[in-house]
């Protein structure tokens, strides 16, 4: 009996370590997210191989796993830049991005999970600050806007390539200036649509006349045409012609008294 507890105290210590080792073991990769083994006794970071996939994942205790969440991620900046003529300028931007999967041993030992803040933003920043200092305050505010996010997404596309992160999409949310330049710009811009509106009165009222001239023009050729070709006989089988239906209409009473200067009967009266 008393070589009883000698013998359970060492199996409860080997049950406790063993539990320990398997615990240590098993590592749970979560839905969207890799993993990056560290080998202590190997090398360190593993470059070379696929990252640790989503689910349970075995590793020998002694080495560690570092999890990254691999979707894609959106993070906002704001930051104040400079136009092409000195002006301060506000800007808010996000990105979206992801790092290269297949890269994130190297991601990890060399930029760390601090990549976001060591390469991501300063790049967001380096990139804002050059496109915007390209522009003026106007076309920031008004025509430039698509264009300014374009470029902006190329120039930070280029900086985090290399850097094992996958650029997806810069969007720049807003661009606020300082409020004596927007109300300036605001005035300009509705002086340069009520000259618009104005113009486009003119070309429509100069069309107009145009238009009036024409028919104007027209209606005096054709009644020119028409007199040159009344002779006195046309005139003359007009009026019989008239006359011949005059007096063949069944509602028409016709007195014949004399005639005219055309040798045309001349007719008064009716029902």
């Amino acid at each position: 009996m008393n070589n009883l507890p000698k013998i359970g105290v060492p199996l409860l210590i080997l049950l406790t370590v063993g539990l320990l080792v398997i615990s240590r073991s098993i590592v749970t990769i979560g839905p969207g997210e890799a993993g990056v083994l560290y080998k202590f006794f190997d090398g360190g970071v593993v470059t070379d191989e696929p990252p640790l996939d989503e689910g349970f994942n075995f590793v020998l205790p002694w080495n560690t796993v570092y999890k990254y969440e691999v979707r894609q991620q959106e993070v906002f900046e704001k930051m104040n830049v400079l136009s092409s003529n000195g002006l301060d300028i506000q800007l808010e931007a996000s990105a979206w991005f992801q790092p290269k999967f297949d890269d994130l041993g190297k991601l990890h030992k060399e930029k760390s999970q601090a990549y976001k803040q060591r390469i991501l933003l300063p790049a967001i920043r380096s990139a804002a600050r050059s496109v915007v200092g390209r522009y003026t305050p106007e076309q920031l505010y008004s025509s430039k806007r698509d264009a300014i996010q374009l470029e902006i997404y190329e120039e930070t596309k280029k900086i985090v390539d290399d850097q094992y992160i996958q650029l997806n999409e810069i969007l720049v949310r807003d661009v606020t200036l300082p409020p004596s330049i927007k109300q300036a710009i605001e005035r300009k811009l509705k002086q340069e649509q009520e000259s618009l509106e104005y113009e486009f009165r003119l070309v429509t009222a100069a069309k107009e006349a145009e238009k009036q001239r024409i028919e104007a023009k027209g209606k005096a050729d054709a009644n020119r045409i028409l007199a040159a070709s009344l002779t006195p006989n046309v005139l003359r089988d007009k009026g019989i012609e008239a006359t011949i239906k005059l007096a063949e209409s069944s509602n028409s009473k016709v007195v014949v008294i004399g005639s005219g200067d055309d040798g045309l009967p001349l007719i008064l009266g009716n029902n």
